[in-house]
């Protein structure tokens, strides 16, 4: 059930507690359903409805019309005016005296006609009008904070694209240097990883099962320059294709193991394992660290740093992120709840 059904569904259920105030406050509870005949009693329940409307008029319409609109006045105007019909209104569609005996109880007085509300009445109103006002603000508040944090996730998002770009046309830069044969099939990964860029990146959350095609193409294009210096294992277990994950999310990390880990003059290792059940998704990733000439650019790890902060801002204690590194070794655990 999403967040504005199980909203929706208080809201019923608070609405119909607070239709049923009038009957579990009487003192002739026993004869709730003879209450109904009196006028009164009518006159109590009407108000209550009045007030349940003045709830969801200013809840949905009032406030965003008026309040948020910045028309202040006008909306301090209508709420006065609600005020005086809800007061006015019920005494005078339902006039009458008070209330007729029932069984052994005496008379007993009901509301000065033409004015509904007491004392006990004003502080209703108050209550409801509070309520509503702030159930509001508050639902506004949370609407321009998701907005905030889809426009930073987009940001971080937009910022990783350039980079891995940046990273992915070096990788066949160097292949076209060396004339290797092996350079066309580097292009149509290129291809492939570029058309999931601009088809699927955009997206908050795309099937895992595409987002490890796609990391598979990335891998394979790395390994073309990769050389009989590189060790590399790639262990993938798990269901993939019923899952959901943020896009670019897992790229960084393996990016980095290559940008550290790959050297066309030392020996080095490269192991990569991902394994997802139905709760959660486990990615490590363990590289040596060879002695590569890199640029200040290259040396910059904003692909982590904004990995990081996705990962904050997506999956909020949702996931564990653990990062180890000695002279010779660097490994990267994650672990996110897909839940």
């Amino acid at each position: 059930m999403s967040k504005q059904h199980r909203l929706f569904l208080i809201y019923s259920i608070a609405s119909i507690f607070f239709l049923c105030i009038p009957i579990l406050s009487s003192p002739d509870f026993n004869y709730s359903l003879q209450l109904f005949r009196v006028a009164p009693f009518q006159r109590n329940f009407l108000s209550y409805v009045f007030l349940l409307g003045f709830f969801y008029a200013n809840y949905l319409y009032f406030i965003p019309a008026y309040y948020l609109s910045d028309k202040k006045i006008a909306y301090a105007i209508i709420i006065l005016g609600m005020f005086s019909i809800i007061s006015f209104l019920p005494g005078i569609l339902i006039p009458g005296g008070p209330m007729a005996p029932m069984g052994d109880r005496p008379p007993q007085a009901g509301p000065p006609p033409g004015m509904l509300f007491s004392d006990n009445y004003i502080p209703q109103f108050l209550f409801i009008f509070m309520l509503s006002f702030l159930s509001r603000i508050n639902q506004q508040l949370n609407n321009i904070q998701m907005q905030k944090l889809h426009a930073e996730v987009s940001y971080l998002k937009a910022q990783i694209n350039p980079h891995f770009l940046f990273n992915t046309l070096n990788s066949l830069y160097a292949l076209t240097l060396e004339k290797s044969d092996e350079a066309p099939g580097a292009v149509l990964k290129l291809s492939a990883i570029m058309r999931y860029l601009v088809t699927e990146s955009s997206r908050d959350y795309v099937p895992f099962a595409k987002e490890i095609a796609y990391l598979k193409d990335y891998i394979a294009m790395q390994l073309l320059r990769a050389g009989d210096n590189l060790t590399f294992s790639l262990d993938i277990k798990g269901e993939t294709h019923d899952k959901q994950i943020a896009p670019l999310l897992l790229l960084p990390f393996i990016e980095n193991a290559f940008k550290y880990g790959l050297s066309p003059e030392e020996k080095s290792e490269i192991s990569i394992f991902i394994h997802s059940t139905e709760q959660q998704l486990f990615l490590r990733v363990r590289n040596t660290i060879v002695d590569v000439a890199l640029t200040e650019e290259e040396k910059s790890e904003t692909g982590i740093e904004n990995t990081q902060k996705r990962l904050d801002l997506i999956y909020p204690g949702k996931h564990k992120l653990d990062i180890a590194q000695t002279k010779k070794n660097y490994l990267v655990e994650l672990q996110i709840d897909l839940q």
